[in-house]
Parts: structure tokens; C-alpha cells; sequence
């Protein structure tokens, strides 16, 4: 389990946060402004029309509100939303039992959807595309195919890994939108908003500070703000200001770009003892103590964003910024090169 304050990842501790600090209608989502200029017009034309909103595939990176996207829809058209995720359904029975206890117009959320099985796919085309079930009854040659008709439902499907959904599970989806990375200024609204709920004072350099070291996701926002209300408040007056948010932030580990330490124990290793670089990933988790999965999944993602690291056919390497940010002079050479590749 990932425990690092910066994750992006979904972890227990964030339920009852993240479902009191959840929006609840499309006026309270706060960013996203195309993807919700859209929802609002196509949630309007199904609601005068009776009909049941096409289905929705959300897609883009962990934290951004695609579950929180998933249940305003179904609060805003005054439907059911039944909530599962790709890996609980393990079987095609799973699927159908589910499918059936649908009523009309009702949503069913699916959280990475990329990780359904093949045979669960397959029972899910017909249900989408006619709202329909195929069910095999009998074994052998006197097995017979039975047609089961289903009540017109959604299906919103959620991934971060668009890339790996098959062609035909894509292509039935009517409408589809990518999340976007939060920019500071909206990240600093969502902190207000919850700073609100949580009953802090939060004024507007404090949420600025804070959203700048979010990592653009809302989801390390409203986890950071929590933890900096828990310092106001034992430490300050109850008041988070720019002051009281960097003291607050620094007690956490947390740096100016959102870096954590692990993150930065991570580029220190490459500087130190590999000269910036390239290291192979292995070797690299040998010598950090991580997973080599996490590393790949979890830690690299965001430094590559920032353009501190760069993955070559040689291994990871560290560029001049990653030198500059942990106080180390980078190398002529590194200096050079990063900036090169940057640049192509």
C-alpha cells in the first residue's frame, strides 16, 4: 500500500474525507469547465426526452474527480448509481447479477474499467449497445442461448489507462471525456471550498501555497489541507495563512514543487551514486528499497513532469533541472544533454 502523503492513488484513510468533501452537483464541481459545459447539455436533452444519458467513459489521471464526476451525473438526473470496479467482477455471472438489478435510467459506475476480463466484455457489448443479456443455459449439445432484455441504464466507465481499453469495449461508449491536471488558481478554490466544510479559516495565499505543492490533483489537495488544518491548529491560531501553510507543509516533508522524500531520496540516489544517471530500474529499486512497479507507476510519473528525469534506452536519467532543485551543480555534460533532449 502507498502511504506517502503526495499519492495520487485512492488510500482507505481518504473515505470519510474524501465523501464529506465530495461535490455534490455540477455548480459545486469546481475546474473541468468543458467537460461540465458538455455534461449540462447532454444531462438536459435526456432529461426532457425521458431517455437514459449515453454512456460516459472518463478517463486521465488518478485523483482528478472521475468517481465524484460519476455521482454528481446521477444526482443531477435523479437516478440509482451502483458503484464496482473492473477487478471485482471477475466472472460473467458478476456482470449479469448486477445488470439485472437495474432500473430504468439507472448509472453503473465502473472504476478501471481497462481491467475487466475478456469474458466479462463480451456480456457487456450486447448490454450496452441493444440493453440486452445473453445467457447460455444447459450444458453440451443442448445448451441454448436465452435473451434477457435489460431496462436502459448508463454505463459511466472510469480508467487511467485509456490505452489499454480494447477497440470494441471503447467504441460503444457515446460520449467520452479526458480529466485534465488542475492549474494552481482552481486547485486554491477547491482548498477555500473545503477549508469551509472542515470549519478552518483558510485565507487566499495559504490555499494558493498549498495547491502549488498538489501536484495538480484535487484528491493530494484535500489531503494536504487536512493535514495543515491539524498544525493550524495545534501550532497557530486556527488560521491557515501562507506562513502557517509552509510550516505546516515543511512538517510533512513536502517541498515547494510537491515533492516528498521520497521523491527527492529518489534523485538524490541517481545523482550520488550514479552521477545523474542513466540507471537501469532495477537497479534502481535495489538500491532505493522500492518496488520496481512503484517506481515506474508512482514516482516517476510526476518527476518526468517536471522534467527532471528522463527514461532512455539506457536507463533513468536525471536532468540539470533535478541537479538544481536537491543543490547540486549539475554537470557540464548532463547540463547539455538534458537540455537537448528537452528541447527536441
Amino acid at each position: 500500500m502507498d502511504d506517502r502523503l503526495v499519492t495520487t492513488g485512492f488510500r482507505p484513510q481518504d473515505d470519510d474525507q474524501e465523501y464529506s468533501l465530495r461535490p455534490k452537483s455540477l455548480v459545486e464541481y469546481i475546474g473541468q469547465r468543458k467537460i461540465k459545459d458538455s455534461l449540462s447539455v447532454y444531462m438536459k436533452a435526456a432529461l426532457a426526452r425521458n431517455e437514459a444519458l449515453d454512456h460516459i467513459l472518463l478517463y486521465g489521471p488518478p485523483g482528478l474527480g472521475k468517481t465524484t464526476l460519476a455521482g454528481i451525473v446521477a444526482s443531477e438526473m435523479g437516478t440509482n448509481i451502483r458503484i464496482t470496479s473492473g477487478p471485482a467482477i471477475e466472472r460473467p455471472g458478476d456482470l449479469a447479477s448486477i445488470l439485472t438489478n437495474l432500473n430504468r435510467s439507472d448509472i453503473l459506475f465502473i472504476d478501471e474499467i481497462h481491467r475487466l476480463s475478456h469474458s466479462v466484455e463480451e456480456v457487456l457489448y450486447p448490454a450496452m449497445e441493444d440493453y440486452a443479456l445473453d445467457i447460455m443455459l444447459g450444458k453440451g449439445p443442448s445448451a441454448r442461448s436465452v435473451r434477457l432484455d435489460l431496462p436502459k441504464f448508463t454505463l459511466i466507465g472510469a480508467t487511467t489507462r485509456a490505452g489499454m481499453l480494447s477497440s470494441p469495449l471503447r467504441d460503444r461508449f457515446g460520449i467520452a471525456f479526458r480529466l485534465e491536471m488542475y492549474t494552481p488558481e482552481e486547485l486554491a478554490e477547491i482548498i477555500t471550498r473545503s477549508a469551509g466544510i472542515l470549519k478552518i479559516r483558510c485565507d487566499r495565499e495559504g490555499a494558493l501555497e498549498i495547491a502549488r505543492r498538489s501536484r495538480g490533483t484535487p484528491r493530494i489537495a484535500n489531503r494536504l489541507i487536512k493535514r495543515v488544518r491539524d498544525y493550524a491548529e495545534v501550532q497557530a491560531d486556527g488560521v491557515v495563512n501562507l506562513k502557517v501553510a509552509r510550516e505546516g507543509l515543511k512538517l510533512q516533508e513536502v517541498d515547494d514543487l510537491g515533492l516528498d522524500r521520497t521523491d527527492r531520496n529518489m534523485l538524490t540516489v541517481m545523482i550520488t551514486k550514479f552521477s545523474g544517471g542513466p540507471v537501469g530500474l532495477e537497479t534502481l529499486a535495489a538500491t532505493t528499497g522500492e518496488d520496481a512497479g512503484t517506481i515506474e507507476d508512482v514516482y516517476e510519473p510526476y518527476l518526468m513532469q517536471l522534467g527532471f528525469i528522463m527514461r532512455t534506452p539506457r536507463g533513468r536519467v536525471c536532468t540539470a533541472l533535478a541537479y538544481r532543485h536537491m543543490g547540486f551543480t549539475p554537470p557540464q555534460t548532463a547540463s547539455e544533454d538534458s537540455q537537448m533532449k528537452l528541447d527536441l
